[in-house]
């Protein structure tokens, strides 16, 4: 179950990585089920595919695919704690679920690294 989704599409988030991108748009939502005409939204752990806006040349009006790994409003996890971050953030990754960069700057959630393990392997803090 992914937390409060609190990221529609159009919204811009901070890419956490080495990859050269610094901020992305996203754009979809991957295996969001919602209802009909309604906007897709992201949440911390969900796949999105985005474009980026800011980065390298190389990188800019890209199509990537991202994970959301924190998001500025506030959740509550099964045990009561709420967690909120500071910024609304992203990993890139390849089809293929792997990192692209290889390291993530800040923390990332708990929910996030749970469910991609590989960008966790990556991650210095997980909250």
């Amino acid at each position: 179950m992914t937390p409060v989704r609190a990221l529609p599409v159009g919204a811009r988030l901070v890419v956490t990585d080495n990859t050269g991108a610094r901020e992305i748009q996203i754009i979809s939502v991957m295996g969001y089920k919602g209802r009909h005409r309604a906007m897709s939204k992201a949440g911390v752990g969900d796949r999105v595919v985005a474009s980026v806006k800011k980065g390298i040349p190389e990188l800019r009006k890209q199509l990537v695919q991202a994970v959301v790994v924190r998001q500025t409003k506030e959740y509550r996890r099964i045990d009561g704690l709420r967690v909120m971050f500071e910024d609304n953030a992203a990993v890139l990754i390849t089809p293929e679920a792997a990192p692209r960069g290889s390291e993530i700057k800040g923390p990332i959630a708990r929910e996030a690294a749970e469910r991609w393990p590989k960008v966790a392997g990556i991650a210095s803090i997980v909250v």
